[in-house]
């Protein structure tokens, strides 16, 4: 019929459009950063000096910050997610179910920039006066450990940029993980927990497996959002070009800042071409991790077949 053949054409020039649209966004971030590409090369992602009045950058500090702050970030906010997740379909009360779960949802809404000022204005003092010195107090002296907490007690940083990534995450992932938990079968609970099991091995070994797929998928999202973040990173990592040490309180930069603070103001030349080069390795980054997301979720699903 016409109707199929035009909607099946309107669904070709989607996805065409989609394609001409990742390739036209590469290919203007190759040419706004070639300047660049072309006096470092790949030697850009192991440079740390980031100095415009000497016309020299690196991007190495930026993309450790980038990588840094959204690795704490999942790493803090996946168990949580899980356990909110878990509650919300296990254990909640039939009562508290639905409000609970929109007030995480709503925690989505609120603007980035409110949390990048709630992180400095109230959670960088409480990091620094009750995590920070304690730790600082309890690890003097000690080697390696005591690098990790050093720096000026001010709670801004990395660490504090990857708690407040965490706590925005943190309701994608649970949303995410609440409804594909909700569509696992209850045959399958039911069975299981008539077997004996608990309410732990039901969820591990019953609904993760059935539901890896949107877990996963869940957990990239965030991951996505943590490593495009720019105005609460901006607020809390301290926008500081030179990395000094590796402790978790020393205060660096990550790509989105760099890109915020500067771009507006950087001249057309080598500044603006390395900032547009960060860019491009964002770009990069992200293709990377969600190209690792899909080998490993096509292996999990091929060792499925093995064992079978």
């Amino acid at each position: 019929m016409l109707a199929d053949r035009i909607f099946g054409w309107l669904a070709r020039g989607a996805a065409i459009l989609t394609l001409l649209l990742l390739f036209g966004i590469l290919a203007s971030l190759v040419v706004g950063a070639w300047p660049s590409i072309s006096k470092y090369g790949l030697s850009f992602l192991t440079r740390s000096v980031w100095d415009p009045v000497q016309d020299e950058y690196g991007g190495l500090v930026m993309i450790y910050g980038t990588l840094a702050t959204s690795f704490i970030a999942l790493l803090i906010a996946v168990p949580v997610s899980f356990g909110i997740a878990l509650f919300l379909t296990e254990l909640s009360p039939a009562w508290l179910k639905r409000p609970l779960g929109t007030a995480i949802e709503l925690l989505a809404a609120v603007p980035s920039i409110v949390y990048g000022m709630w992180g400095l204005m109230v959670f960088a003092p409480i990091l620094a006066r009750f995590v920070q010195q304690p730790l600082q107090s309890l690890f003097a002296g000690v080697p390696y450990l005591g690098a990790f907490v050093s720096g000026p007690p001010v709670g801004i940083g990395i660490l504090s940029a990857g708690i407040i990534l965490a706590i925005m995450i943190i309701p994608f992932i649970a949303s995410v993980m609440r409804d594909v938990f909700d569509v696992t079968p209850a045959l399958l609970k039911e069975s299981a927990y008539a077997l004996g099991s608990t309410t732990w091995e039901v969820m591990w070994r019953v609904v993760l497996p059935y539901t890896k797929t949107g877990v996963l998928g869940g957990i990239m999202l965030g991951l996505g959002r943590a490593l495009g973040e720019t105005m609460a990173v901006t607020f809390v990592i301290g926008n500081m070009n030179q990395l000094e040490s590796l402790s978790l309180f020393e205060a660096a930069n990550s790509i989105t800042s760099a890109l915020a603070n500067e771009f507006a103001e950087a001249g057309e030349g080598l500044h603006q071409a390395s900032l547009i080069y960060l860019g491009l390795v964002l770009f990069f980054i992200t293709f990377v991790v969600l190209t690792l997301s899909k080998v490993l979720l096509s292996r999990l699903q091929k060792n499925e077949g093995t064992r079978t």
